[in-house]
């Protein structure tokens, strides 16, 4: 039997057209579990670099590096005695004053630079219960876990050495999946408008 030339060609276009309300989300395997990160919209930098560096396999050699319980999960490119100075990876801040150092916020670290410039290879997950506020307009806020906090509960409870690094490594292994609506707020986030 011959399949009609119609259905053939709405099933290649159907193919062909983009998935309607699919959205891009970091997803950060590690051995304690995975992580799946919202980026923020208002954030387009940092959000495109993170994509970018996840997509080209750049976090493959890094591990979660400085982990303090009710405080940070931090991974990517490790902190240097000169900070970032050298770097390539630096990014013009990108502050939103709505955008908080809440109980699983996903920011950009960075070291004591007057610009306030980002280490874009370096992230942090916050881990405090009630925020650092203190943190808010000076580090760049641009995701936040809305699925897997219990794994970062695990990532900050390993045991560590005098500088707060794993003493068994939690190496990454960081995506970028594409998840509908549905599938991100079923987890309790909404997305925002």
């Amino acid at each position: 039997m011959r399949t009609p030339l119609l259905i053939v060609i709405a099933s290649m276009l159907g193919a062909c057209l983009p998935v309607q309300d699919a959205h891009q989300v970091a997803r950060i395997k590690t051995r304690l579990g995975t992580i799946y990160v919202w980026l923020y919209e208002e954030t387009p930098i940092h959000r495109e670099y993170f994509i970018d560096l996840a997509n080209s396999g750049y976090f493959e050699d890094f591990s979660f590096n400085r982990v303090i319980e009710g405080f940070v999960a931090q991974g990517g490119c490790p902190d240097t005695a000169e900070g970032f100075a050298y770097s390539t990876h630096l990014l013009e801040p990108e502050f939103r004053p709505h955008l908080r150092h809440v109980y699983g916020t996903f920011a950009a670290g960075r070291d004591n630079n007057p610009g306030k410039l980002s280490a874009g290879c370096q992230f942090y997950i916050v881990h405090d219960a009630n925020g650092i506020a203190r943190l808010d307009g000076n580090y760049t806020v641009y995701g936040f876990v809305f699925r897997g906090m219990e794994v970062v509960d695990q990532i900050v409870a390993v045991e560590t050495d005098e500088s707060n690094e794993p003493l068994e490594p939690i190496d990454l292994d960081v995506g970028i999946i594409q998840m509908t609506r549905a599938e991100i707020e079923d987890s309790g986030f909404s997305i925002p408008d």
